[in-house]
């Protein structure tokens, strides 16, 4: 039996450790946006939940009330019970929630305790509630920390940068996308609230290390499907930028690695069949070649796709030099004139240049990193 514990308020602890979570919430619900430690254990099904809203509209909440314990055959409860059970008894110091810690809430913990004689808190106020409290936070860090982007061309190891600074927040991790035509990953990106969500907390996690600066790599509003929260859009467009620099023969290599090796590694976690991978890898470059046509023109498409063809008949037998020419092309005549105009919209807000050793070390400094990057340090 779990320990009687009080429910609580939405605060910044519960975020920063993540706390497991218990959503009780509709499958529908849940998918439409939840936190990085929910899982959903629900008290109705979606159909269910249909159902007993019909029912609260057309004859108010007691009806609804009386439809829904109709729903709880004895194998329903104890299904439902148990896997709320094992969810407590898993993780003794969580919580659990529905839409506005309500009426399903309140159920949930009295079957629970009725029924399998475990007392678990709810979080009060629930997912709306704790959705509130996170954009409250984000308005506030933005107004009180500093905030530093990155920049640099494609295949420069800024994704790399990120992930090797204690303070910085992996946008592209996040949406899961590499924010290009081309950086479609396998799996689906998150729902928009989802990511919101999870970006915000991930904040949370930096501010509650000590860092009063904050590192983003340079990004649009939108990265793939998923837009940047509205309040760090004026951030995007405003924080001073550093330029990670590397050579061409590195580019390519980082490009080869994420664009080709990395990819064709998540297809064949997704299917068992090596041909069956290998063709949705395949497609999925292609689709991407396609996406980008009007920018190269007919005739450039049309020749590199030919070439992207080509390069995979290569891949199939090991060899990715002609992949590696292909990227070579892509960087020249797609990503590149593309970052030059981009970047050259931006030069006022460039603070300073470096190689991925250097940044490391100047933005890694935690509270004088606006500091050293307002000192202008070229490289």
């Amino acid at each position: 039996m779990c320990a009687e514990r009080a429910d609580i308020a939405p605060n910044r602890q519960l975020f920063i450790d993540d706390v497991p979570l218990m959503d009780v919430r509709a499958p529908v619900e849940f998918a439409k946006g939840a936190f990085p430690a929910s899982v959903n254990r629900p008290i109705m099904t979606d159909e269910e939940r249909r159902q007993v809203g019909i029912r609260y509209k057309q004859a108010g909440q007691d009806a609804a009330i009386a439809l829904g314990k109709s729903f709880y055959t004895p194998a329903v409860m104890a299904e439902r019970v148990a896997g709320w059970k094992a969810f407590a008894q898993a993780h003794p110091q969580g919580y659990l929630y529905c839409f506005r810690g309500g009426l399903r809430s309140r159920l949930t913990q009295q079957l629970l305790r009725e029924e399998a004689g475990v007392a678990y808190p709810l979080v009060k106020g629930g997912y709306k509630a704790m959705r509130q409290f996170l954009l409250r936070e984000l308005e506030r860090m933005v107004a009180e920390l500093d905030f530093v982007l990155v920049g640099g061309l494609t295949g420069s190891g800024k994704t790399d940068l990120i992930r090797a600074l204690p303070n910085a927040v992996d946008l592209e991790g996040l949406a899961h996308h590499r924010g290009s035509s081309f950086g479609r990953h396998a799996r689906e990106q998150p729902p928009q609230i989802s990511y919101e969500n999870a970006l915000i907390i991930a904040m949370l996690k930096v501010e509650a290390a000590g860092h009063r600066t904050i590192v983003f790599e340079d990004e649009g509003h939108y990265i793939g499907r998923c837009s940047l929260p509205q309040a760090l859009k004026p951030v995007m467009d405003q924080a001073p930028v550093a330029v990670l620099e590397t050579d061409d023969a590195q580019r390519l290599e980082i490009a080869t690695r994420d664009y080709v090796h990395q990819l064709l590694a998540e297809y064949r976690g997704l299917y068992a069949d090596e041909e069956q991978a290998f063709a949705a890898f395949s497609q999925h470059l292609l689709d991407a070649l396609d996406r980008v046509k009007k920018r190269l023109g007919g005739a450039r498409h049309q020749a590199m796709r030919g070439q992207m063809e080509a390069a995979l008949q290569a891949l199939r037998g090991g060899d990715d030099g002609p992949f590696r020419q292909l990227i070579a092309d892509m960087l020249r005549y797609y990503y590149d004139p593309m970052y030059h105009y981009q970047i050259g919209r931006k030069q006022a807000r460039i603070r300073m240049r470096g190689d991925f050793a250097t940044l490391v070390e100047v933005l890694g400094e935690g509270s004088d990193i606006k500091n050293a990057v307002d000192g202008g340090v070229i490289y």
